[in-house]
C-alpha cells in the first residue's frame, strides 16, 4: 500500500490504478507493482513516469470506484481490461478467480462487452468469457481444465457432488465427465496435508464404479501433451 500511495502522489487526481493492480486492491491473488499500472485520460500529457504502466482510456463515472482510499477502476471493467490485454489462458484465470470470489456477474461482463464492441481485445474477452467456471476453486483447476478444453476433449464438470447407488455423498472432484464416470482431481500444494483423507475419498469413488485421475502442477505445466494423452485414453476406454 505504501508504493501505490506514493505512486498516486506522482500522478493526477483524475488517474486511476487499473490492470493487475486494480485487481489486486480488489482482492484477487495478483502481483501489484511490477509495475504499477494506472489509467489516465485520453487527453493527458503525461507520457512517462518511472517505474508506473500507464495507460490511456475515458472512463465513465461508473467504471471508477475507491478500494481502500485509492482511485480505481470498478471490478467489471478492470476484468474487462485484464481479459483484453492478457493472454486467453490468463484471462480465463482471472475471470474465473472473480467469479469464484463474487467479485463480478458473468451478465455483467457481458452487459460490458456489447457496450464496447469497438474496443481492442474484445474478441479475446468473448472467449474468455465463454470459457470462464465460476465453480472453479483455484488458478492451477482452471489452467488445467483449459488444457483438456483447449485441446478439443469436452469440457469437465466442474465441483459437481458425486454420491454412490445407495444416494451417500462420495466427493465434490475437481473436474467430472459424465461419460465414463471419470474423476479428475488436481493435486496442490496442501494434498500432502490432506494424503490419508484424499486416499479415502479415491478409495470410495473407486467402489462406487468412478475411474480417476490425479495432477500435479508439475504435469500441468510441464508436461501437458500426456495429461491430454491420458485423460484422451480414459475417455475413450
Amino acid at each position: 500500500m505504501v508504493v501505490l500511495t506514493a505512486a498516486k502522489m506522482r500522478l493526477v487526481d483524475c488517474a486511476a490504478f487499473s490492470g493487475r493492480t486494480a485487481a489486486w486492491l480488489h482482492g484477487l491473488d495478483m502481483q501489484p507493482c511490477d509495475p504499477v499500472e494506472m489509467t489516465l485520460p485520453s487527453n493527458s500529457r503525461i507520457a512517462h513516469v518511472a517505474g508506473i504502466s500507464i495507460r490511456r482510456a475515458d472512463l465513465r463515472r461508473h467504471e471508477v470506484s475507491t478500494r481502500h482510499g485509492l482511485r480505481v477502476t470498478s471490478a467489471v471493467r478492470t476484468l474487462a481490461d485484464l481479459a483484453r490485454h492478457s493472454s486467453l489462458i490468463d484471462a480465463v484465470v482471472a475471470l474465473d478467480s472473480a467469479l469464484h470470489g463474487r467479485l463480478v456477474k458473468l451478465d455483467q461482463l457481458k452487459v460490458w462487452l456489447e457496450s464496447h464492441k469497438r474496443f481492442p481485445g474484445t474478441a479475446r474477452l468473448r472467449r474468455a468469457i465463454e470459457l470462464a467456471e465460476p465453480a472453479t476453486e483455484s488458478v492451477m483447476e482452471t489452467r488445467l481444465r483449459l488444457l483438456l478444453v483447449l485441446a478439443r476433449l469436452p469440457t469437465p464438470q466442474a465441483q459437481v457432488p458425486l454420491y454412490d447407488d445407495a444416494g451417500l455423498f462420495l466427493a465434490r472432484p475437481d473436474l467430472y465427465y459424465p461419460q465414463g464416470r471419470l474423476v479428475i482431481e488436481y493435486d496442490g500444494s496442501t494434498h500432502r496435508d490432506s494424503l490419508t483423507a484424499d486416499n479415502r475419498r479415491q478409495n470410495r469413488l473407486i467402489n462406487a464404479g468412478y475411474r480417476l485421475l490425479r495432477f500435479s502442477a508439475a504435469d500441468v505445466l510441464y508436461a501437458p501433451d500426456s495429461v491430454v494423452f491420458l485423460v484422451k485414453h480414459a475417455l475413450h476406454a
